[in-house]
């Protein structure tokens, strides 16, 4: 599978479980949820997709 499509959808799933939690934590309000889901998944995505990012980004080089 191309690895910006598996990237970008492990970022997506991502960013849907961080709202999900947040909202089952009690952020309701929907600006602020998507706000602080995007900035904690942002967060999160750093740590936790390094490799997918790492095969994104060898695979760019790859076709330059």
């Amino acid at each position: 599978m191309h690895p910006a499509f598996v990237y970008t959808a492990s970022r997506i799933g991502l960013l849907a479980v961080t709202a999900g939690v947040l909202y089952l934590l009690g952020l309701r309000e929907p600006f602020l949820l998507l706000v602080v889901s995007f900035l904690v998944s942002g967060l999160a995505s750093y740590v936790l997709l390094s490799r997918q990012r790492d095969a994104l980004s060898a695979r760019i080089a790859k076709n330059r």
